[in-house]
């Protein structure tokens, strides 16, 4: 048995559970907050079978994909601040990552 635990930016989110369930997989979701852009994140944990993880990822990757965001960098620490003008840039973000674990036992009660 395998954990699949995938990474996926929020506007991914709802979609991919749909896909899982319609692939007849169960997923538990989780709220996070990535740490480059401070911004939410939804992390799943996909228990399943060896031989569900290529579907499991498969669905992952149909369903999340990079895009391009403008983001204002933050002002810098201990410089003065009134006179630093933060020009927004362009930054990828999305897609998935992905961690399969291995998983030594499960059990459901």
């Amino acid at each position: 048995m395998k954990m699949v635990i995938a990474i996926v930016q929020d506007k991914d989110s709802a979609k991919l559970m749909e896909r899982l369930v319609a692939g007849g997989h169960r997923a538990t979701k989780l709220a996070s907050t990535g740490g480059f852009l401070r911004e939410g994140n939804t992390t799943f944990l996909i228990g399943c079978a060896d031989e569900e993880v290529d579907d499991v990822i498969g669905a992952i990757r149909e369903v999340c994909h990079s895009r391009e965001q403008l983001v204002t960098p933050l002002t810098p620490a201990g410089g003065p601040g009134d006179s630093y003008v933060p020009y927004p840039v362009e930054v990828t973000v999305g897609g998935a990552t992905i961690f399969v674990l291995h998983v030594e036992r499960f059990d459901k009660v």
